[in-house]
């Protein structure tokens, strides 16, 4: 059976100490419930964020990693790096590491095999634009992106893969994507990779939504029976609106 999964996407924000204040207010508010929790820090807290929590049922991952093992890439941050922390899970794909970065899907299938190879968990990110989602073009671009990433991996791989829907048109644009379309996309996806693979397969596989989930919207969001949780942004940033999320499962 898939699991619900509620991942809070820091991005860059959060020095130490508002880091250090954030994570005392997710423990206070920390209970047991129906979804895996996660919190993605910057790297620079990552540290001291597992620490914190390691006696908690909140799990800290990783925003992204680098595909090399070690070498010459200033700046960069490795799988082993990361695992030696005691961090398990890494986000990988995000629409903001595509169009900001120039992450590419070759690229991010080589990020998700070093992943693997260090038996890391993936939260793998993909999703249209609005000039896609316009056009009628959403679904291709979609598919694409799933195809091109991660259809060269063996179906045991997918153990370790949790797939995030990001609708980028409904990021901080005014537009707003209804549970309906979520769910029309991620049974999209899971056809996807039943086509591929099988429908065990594409039935074991968690698919988070990442489009603008707050909690005046998660509850109808995860009542769809495609969706499996979100991949929260700014809301993660505040304890309170986090675990209400959390709490509408």
């Amino acid at each position: 059976m898939r699991k619900n999964i509620v991942a809070g996407n820091w991005k860059m924000n959060n020095d130490l100490s508002e880091t250090e204040t954030l994570i005392r207010e997710l423990k206070q508010q920390n209970k047991i419930s129906d979804a895996e929790v996660m919190i993605a820090p910057s790297f620079t807290n990552l540290w001291q964020a597992f620490n914190s929590l390691k006696d908690s049922t909140i799990e800290v991952i990783a925003q992204n990693m680098h595909f090399a093992e070690s070498g010459a890439y200033t700046g960069e941050v490795s799988a082993t790096m990361i695992k030696s922390l005691g961090v398990k899970t890494v986000i990988l794909g995000h629409s903001e590491r595509r169009a900001y970065f120039n992450e590419t899907d070759e690229l991010l299938a080589k990020k998700v095999d070093a992943a693997l190879k260090n038996e890391m968990r993936v939260i793998f990110c993909f999703g249209e634009e609005l000039k896609d989602r316009k056009s009628g073009n959403h679904e291709h671009i979609v598919e694409n992106q799933i195809k091109n990433a991660l259809f060269h991996l063996e179906a045991s791989a997918f153990k370790n893969i949790v797939l995030a829907y990001e609708p980028v048109w409904a990021i901080g644009t005014g537009e707003t994507a209804s549970p309906e379309q979520a769910q029309d996309m991620h049974a999209f996806i899971r056809q996807t990779l039943a086509s591929k693979y099988s429908k065990d397969l594409a039935n074991s596989v968690s698919i988070l939504y990442g489009g603008s989930c707050k909690p005046s919207n998660a509850k109808e969001i995860f009542s769809k029976p495609d969706v499996d949780g979100g991949l929260i942004g700014g809301a993660a940033l505040n304890a309170d609106d986090f675990f209400a999320i959390v709490n509408s499962f």
